[in-house]
């Protein structure tokens, strides 16, 4: 079995209408913001990612394929019923924004419903063994969006959305799935489906995040879960610079222990870039080969806890440039394939990698964060 890559040229053509980085233009708020630019969540990252794998060969050795959308019933496992209408109809209309920095053009309903079928038919080609690992190429994002309302350019929770529906399609099975670990390495923190499985014990959450930077207000790694779920929220702020060795120290010493004692039946990663160098929306040093050693950790993880099965879901990441070698990293890896895309920035993005001073600094936070979890 290959790797999977699930995409589809339609989701490229989403879009959120007049910003400016996330500054909307025009009335009182954007009146002084010139036009153009648009938002930074751009088909140019992703479109970027496919054409490099074309480019490099490594797409031939992957299986691409696409997906129906998400139906009705799989999005009302997460979204009630009033937000899905409320959605549906401003998008048959002329479009718009029902939650903060979360805008959307007509049509965008069907294709954040595209969006969440991608992760579905990933999450369940690969518990039914259709797939050995898989990559959905999701956009919009979901990784922000709440329950009744989206936020942060994320419109329905699509990570969620794939497990509500890899649960109910696989309890009809000889080998029903229930217990999932989601890795968030994005930049931004996972508050979306941290308040979706807050409560549920069956989901592992863990979300490695800038601290502070999006939300401002949520992340904090005193939300650990609420009643029998306590223990299964687990979130690593992380001080701005933070770069490749801390990454990795953080990933080894406080996400694979508790994938360890969470044992799911499939692990997802909420695949963002934006914690990269270049990244316009975050301040952190990681590299493309940051992002090549987690994958390569998780998989490693998968192979000991759950027959390998994995499947990484594309969430934010705003650099043109350099998502697509950091992306080519990730699939090199899921893949095992020997083609490569060298990162063109490696030694410049090396040599402003945080100093020892500074690396003797974020193993103590690593090492309060450590402590504070080993408490009941």
């Amino acid at each position: 079995m290959t790797t999977v890559f699930y995409t589809d040229e339609r989701l490229f053509w989403h879009h959120g209408g007049n910003y400016a980085l996330t500054l909307p233009v025009g009335g009182p708020l954007g009146a002084l913001v010139q036009p153009g630019g648009g938002l930074p969540e751009s088909p140019e990252t992703k479109r970027r990612l496919k054409n490099l794998l074309e480019v490099t060969g490594l797409l031939p050795h992957l299986s691409p394929r696409s997906a129906e959308p998400a139906t009705r019933e799989d999005l009302l496992r997460v979204h009630p019923a009033s937000y899905l209408d409320r959605f549906k109809a401003l998008s048959d209309a002329e479009g718009g924004e029902l939650g903060p920095r979360a805008p959307f053009g007509r049509g965008g309903y069907e294709l954040a419903a595209l969006s969440a079928g991608l992760a579905k038919r990933g999450l369940i080609d690969i518990l039914t063994g259709q797939a050995r690992n898989g990559y959905a190429l999701s956009r919009p994002p979901g990784h922000h969006c709440l329950p009744d309302r989206p936020n942060g350019f994320c419109l329905l929770a699509n990570i969620a959305i794939a497990i509500r529906a890899a649960q109910a399609e696989t309890a009809q099975t000889q080998t029903p799935a229930k217990r999932f670990a989601v890795i968030d390495w994005d930049v931004h923190h996972s508050n979306g489906t941290e308040a979706i499985f807050l409560d549920d014990p069956d989901i592992l959450t863990i979300s490695l995040h800038q601290d502070r930077n999006y939300p401002t207000d949520t992340g904090g790694a005193d939300v650990r879960g609420i009643g029998a779920a306590r223990g299964t929220n687990l979130n690593i702020p992380l001080p701005p610079g933070t770069g490749h060795h801390g990454y990795l120290q953080a990933f080894e010493r406080l996400v694979l222990p508790a994938l360890s004692a969470h044992k799911p039946d499939a692990i997802i990663i909420a695949c963002g870039f934006d914690a990269a160098a270049l990244d316009p929306l975050g301040r952190m040093l990681a590299t493309a080969d940051t992002f090549r050693q987690m994958t390569r950790l998780t998989m490693q993880a998968a192979d000991t806890l759950c027959d390998g099965r994995l499947l990484a879901v594309h969430e934010g990441g705003y650099s043109e440039v350099y998502v697509p070698f950091c992306g080519h990293a990730v699939l090199e890896e899921l893949s095992q394939s020997p083609i490569t895309a060298p990162d063109p920035l490696a030694a410049t993005l090396t040599a402003r990698q945080p100093d020892p001073r500074f690396d003797a600094f974020l193993t103590q936070w690593i090492d309060d964060l450590e402590s504070f979890f080993a408490t009941p």
